[in-house]
């Protein structure tokens, strides 16, 4: 979703909206996922490079606190990272079944606590806990973060008029009532594309079918958001920013019109997914987990820290559409 994101703020900017930039500022929910991390931290200039953690809920209740240890799992954990340039972003999905130290507090020390799944960070102490667990795995510092309730993404898709996604096999869906989604194109409303992103059981590489499904679906939110279809239809543009908002939940210092005037040259075209570097799943302590491709992984990020993303990808492109 972080995609979605980005494209806002592109409209945004290409538009010139800064009046209805500041309504939707106005508007969206706000959380400090800083607080307990060295006393608080500095909001940083949207100048220069930018790291923001975008997470997705997978949480069963809609009311469950994002701010606070609760039920509340993280279903997509996404790092974009915006070069100093502002012109291109990177989306660096972490599998939410990656195993990683998990310090014992937002404010511990990374050599704390025990190695867990990068989502249980999110049960045992909220977005907090997530971003300094993410900091300590990456060693990238994180500079913004947003929540989206998936829940809530089911209205930006229908604003939209729905999406087309390619199925490449025909599936029933583990969850109620059971669709059935056969091979091919399938046009599909937002109940329909939301249920066939969280499918993963029935494909051979499980959780990163999951995850590349994610991918397409943020693609082809972005191509239709960004058709003439939506850019002329006031009504049409109006509601999709409208659902956007009410889908995400922000950091204090977090600004739509500063980003839509830094980021007003980008564009969806200038996305690149990748898959935070892992050598697939193994069992530990009786479980299945993800297991980080430690070498690969410590150079990428490496790479994310020092704004030198570009190079990275070059010398080892995305495998399809996944990022392998």
């Amino acid at each position: 979703m972080a995609g979605v994101t980005v494209l806002v703020l592109a409209l945004l900017g290409g538009l010139g909206a800064w009046l209805y930039a500041r309504n939707l500022d106005g508007d969206l929910a706000r959380t400090d996922p800083f607080a307990e991390i060295t006393g608080g931290r500095p909001v940083k200039p949207v100048e220069g490079a930018l790291n923001i953690l975008l997470v997705g809920s997978d949480s069963r209740d809609p009311d469950a606190p994002v701010d606070s240890k609760s039920q509340w799992r993280a279903d997509t954990i996404i790092v974009m990272h915006i070069p100093a340039d502002h012109q291109e972003a990177y989306l660096v999905s972490i599998p939410r079944d990656l195993y990683v130290p998990i310090p014992e507090r937002a404010g511990a020390d990374c050599g704390s606590g025990q190695r867990a799944k990068i989502n249980a960070a999110f049960a045992f102490g909220g977005l907090p806990l997530a971003v300094r667990t993410v900091e300590c795995f990456t060693d990238v510092r994180i500079d913004h973060v947003m929540a989206i309730d998936f829940g809530g993404f089911k209205e930006v898709t229908d604003a939209l008029g729905g999406v087309d996604l390619k199925v490449e096999r025909t599936i029933t869906s583990i969850h109620k009532p059971y669709r059935t989604f056969t091979k091919g194109t399938n046009h599909m409303d937002g109940a329909e594309a939301l249920d066939w992103i969280r499918q993963r059981k029935q494909f051979p590489d499980g959780d990163f079918a999951r995850m590349r499904h994610q991918q397409e679906f943020l693609r082809a939110l972005m191509d239709k958001a960004a058709s003439t279809g939506t850019l002329a239809n006031p009504k049409k543009l109006n509601d999709f920013l409208q659902s956007v908002t009410k889908a995400v939940t922000v950091d204090q210092g977090f600004s739509v019109t500063d980003m839509a005037l830094q980021f007003r040259n980008l564009r969806g075209q200038n996305l690149t997914f990748v898959t935070s570097p892992n050598s697939g799943s193994d069992t530990i302590n009786g479980e299945s987990v993800v297991v980080s491709d430690r070498e690969k992984a410590l150079a990428m990020y490496r790479a994310m820290a020092a704004d030198t993303m570009a190079e990275w990808v070059k010398a080892n492109p995305p495998k399809g559409s996944d990022g392998g």
